[in-house]
């Protein structure tokens, strides 16, 4: 059980106006993937930025569907912070070294190598570092919609605990709504992202834990 918990946690891991990348579509012309791209390049890449987020994970093997919601940080480069709020409190953070989960009910804290775990854009971490797109993805459309666009991102390198990203692009403003991941068994997780909000001097300490007192430490590489 404590292994299925830590995989939903883990998979679980999650703009304003078109930029000049985009330029094309204004022309009447359609927008390519590469075009998309440069756009949310130019509002996300090196930026930090807060929202709001609903979360829906898929074990298709034991058909079981967990919701979750919260508010996540992302500081560039590699910066993440998620707090669930919904149904049960936890948090995880990731100082780009470090990965805690901390679980505040059982006083309980996992620890792991974060570059392990996030270091090429899985658990939506490349919402803290951009390049890793462009570094471990290719990219596609998926599907263009009147009102948004969606990518296809597929590893360079096979995973089997990560077959490919989609994302949800709204067209204005150039905002990045919606993040699915699929692994080779056919699990998936969706992260909705609302009310994005951008902060230029984001404070490093959203992303320090300091382990409680008499808290149980769990090594993640002992599970």
């Amino acid at each position: 059980m404590r292994k299925t918990v830590l995989f939903c946690l883990i998979a679980g891991f999650a703009a304003i106006s078109a930029t000049a990348g985009i330029a094309a579509e204004n022309q009447g012309q359609a927008a390519g993937a590469e075009d998309i791209l440069e756009g949310l390049e130019d509002r996300y890449a090196g930026r930090n930025f807060s929202a709001d987020f609903r979360q829906e994970s898929t074990l298709k093997a034991m058909d079981i569907t967990d919701t979750a919601s919260g508010q996540a940080w992302f500081k560039h480069p590699g910066k993440m912070r998620w707090e669930y709020q919904e149904p049960e409190q936890h948090v995880i953070i990731s100082d780009g070294e470090t990965l805690w989960i901390y679980r505040p009910a059982d006083n309980q804290v996992i620890i792991g190598d974060a570059a392990k775990y996030f270091g090429t854009g899985k658990g939506a971490s490349f919402l803290a570092d951009f390049t890793l797109i462009r570094e471990a993805f290719d990219v596609s459309m998926e599907k263009a919609e009147e009102n948004h666009w969606r990518l296809k991102l597929v590893p360079e390198e096979k995973q089997i605990d990560l077959s490919a990203i989609y994302l949800e692009v709204n067209r204005q403003p150039l905002d990045i709504t919606e993040v699915v991941t699929e692994n080779a068994y056919g699990d998936i997780t969706r992260i909705y992202l609302d009310n994005p909000e951008f902060h230029p001097d984001m404070k490093d300490k959203l992303f320090d834990f300091r382990i409680p007192q008499g808290a149980d430490v769990i090594e993640m590489d002992e599970q």
